[in-house]
Formats: structure tokens, C-alpha cells, sequence
């Protein structure tokens, strides 16, 4: 269970990762080490599963961001294990997420350009482990993105 401080650190920490324990803990209006303390303790418990620094794809030329709906041949325990395996090693894909509905997985690509997604598409996604079929929708515009929750 989380208290009160626990949550003002949270969305402090949310808000500014690179504060220092110090900052974090006049933040919040706690002593330094109760505040490391409660860090840690989040950390620990995986409610806190690190901090990140959040890059812009389109000025490092990755203007291209591709959806990915991903329909499986077969639904075994090893198939899905091995398929979640492979998108784990393919830094191009920074997103995925196991569905309902049609779909079985949706996957945020991230390209340079539209041909280079056509030959990710044609020499890696279409041979994932059990891979059936692929919709593929480019993104049009980026209207929010944002790694903070509604805390």
C-alpha cells in the first residue's frame, strides 16, 4: 500500500527524474534519508522500474512511426514465448503490446523512412515466430506522448 508521500514522491519524480535524492526530499517535505528510504522501497517492490531520458525520433532522422497489428497462425505457449522474444531484441520496435480483439500483438515501429519499414517488414516482421499476417498504419502526427500516468 502506498501513502501520501509515497505518492507526492511519485508524481514529483514523474514530473522531474533527474532530481537528486536531496531535491526530491525538500520536494516532498521529507528528511533525506526517509525519502531514500521510501525510494528504495519503491524501487524494490518494481513500482519504480527506472528513470529515462526521452529522445525526439524525428531530430535523430526516425520521422517515421508505423503501428503494427501483428494476427498470429497459432497461439501455444512456446510460439507466443518465442515471439516475444525476437520483438525484445529489435530495438526498432519500441513498443509492444499483447491484445484483444483481431489482433493478437500491436507494435510501435519507429523508421527513417517508409522503404526502410517495407524491408523491416519483408525480411524480419513477416518472419517472427508464428507470424500470420501483419496491418501495417502509419502515424500521421503525433498529438500526445507521454510516459507519465494519471497519478
Amino acid at each position: 500500500m502506498l501513502d501520501e508521500n509515497d505518492w507526492a514522491l511519485l508524481r514529483v519524480l514523474q514530473a522531474e527524474p533527474h532530481l537528486s535524492v536531496h531535491e526530491l526530499a525538500d520536494r516532498i517535505n521529507l528528511s533525506h534519508t526517509p525519502c531514500w528510504r521510501r525510494l528504495k522501497r519503491l524501487e524494490s517492490k518494481g513500482v519504480i522500474r527506472g528513470r529515462a531520458v526521452l529522445l525526439d525520433a524525428a531530430a535523430l532522422n526516425l520521422p517515421i512511426t508505423v503501428f503494427a497489428e501483428v494476427k498470429l497462425k497459432q497461439h501455444d505457449e512456446e510460439t507466443l514465448g518465442k515471439l516475444e522474444d525476437a520483438v525484445e531484441g529489435r530495438p526498432e520496435i519500441v513498443e509492444c503490446f499483447s491484445m484483444s480483439g483481431d489482433r493478437d500483438y500491436i507494435f510501435r515501429i519507429v523508421m527513417q523512412s517508409v522503404e526502410q519499414y517495407e524491408q523491416f517488414l519483408k525480411k524480419t516482421l513477416l518472419h517472427l515466430p508464428g507470424v500470420a499476417s501483419i496491418n501495417s498504419s502509419f502515424a500521421l502526427k503525433c498529438v500526445k506522448l507521454t510516459t507519465s500516468l494519471p497519478i
